[in-house]
């Protein structure tokens, strides 16, 4: 094998590697009145909906107003920036709780409505931004009681019920610690997520840094959250977030919906 022939290999190997990551984008909100997204995150939403750009193999709104008990959802396997239904949602989702999800698939994992994120049961909504290597590690984890309502291909699914069976067991934030206590065993290149449920909303920030795309800048998968007298919007990079405060690795936000009080956890 000749010198251009064993760069041809490994600038292949790189490429394998830098389209199996999944990267995705994630918002969430909490207020203490219904509010859109556009006030929520400010007068920049637009550049984040712009990451939709590079971010385009779906886009999903679950909206869950406080102490209500049903989600509302809205997703398709579609680009967000150039969709007129989600503008449409977007525009037209007003609530004291809500999630946007833009998914880039990981390699090999098909891009369909079923697939897209947000993930809701029983009065939970969920998104996440990663790859879980392999796809069904979580598998083994998943109780029976929440297996049969898997219906996609996906890690993030299955990292959404396997959560959910800590949490049976636990209790909500015990749960998710203990959860993340196994998860961090397993391989990942990121499993930051959100879970809004009638009473919190949760931010976990968990990632490897080094894991990132190429092209990316460092900081990739890092959260930021800004806090008024009014709401709790939390965000991943990559837009205008002038002001916002960074949510370290390895950490948890937890906000209590009523009272729009937050605290820090360390994983």
């Amino acid at each position: 094998m000749n010198l251009t022939e064993v760069t041809f290999l490994l600038q292949s190997v790189l490429l394998m590697e830098e389209v199996s990551l999944k990267m995705c984008r994630l918002m969430g909100f909490v207020s203490s009145h219904p509010e859109t997204f556009a006030v929520a995150a400010g007068g920049n939403l637009s550049e984040f909906i712009e990451l939709s750009a590079i971010h385009c193999d779906g886009w999903g709104i679950s909206a869950l107003d406080h102490r209500a008990t049903s989600v509302q959802l809205n997703k398709a396997a579609e680009i967000a920036r150039t969709s007129s239904n989600f503008i449409s949602v977007i525009e037209n989702t007003c609530t004291d709780g809500a999630l946007l999800h833009f998914r880039w698939a990981t390699a090999g994992i098909p891009v369909s409505d079923t697939n897209s994120h947000p993930f809701t049961h029983d009065g939970y909504t969920f998104i996440h931004n990663g790859a879980i290597y392999p796809v069904d590690a979580l598998n083994l984890y998943i109780s029976d009681q929440f297996r049969q309502f898997i219906l996609g291909d996906t890690d993030s699914e299955k990292y959404f019920y396997f959560l959910l069976t800590e949490i049976k067991k636990f209790g909500l934030i015990e749960g998710i610690k203990s959860a993340l206590s196994i998860m961090r065993k397993i391989d990942y290149s990121s499993i930051n997520a959100m879970i809004l449920t009638d009473t919190k909303f949760i931010t976990i920030c968990e990632h490897d840094p080094e894991r990132k795309p190429s092209w990316a800048s460092d900081g990739y998968y890092d959260l930021y959250f800004k806090i008024t007298e009014t709401d709790v919007v939390v965000a991943s990079s990559g837009w205008n977030q002038h002001g916002w405060e960074r949510l370290s690795n390895h950490q948890i936000l937890v906000v209590d919906r009523l009272t729009l009080a937050t605290e820090v956890f360390a994983i």
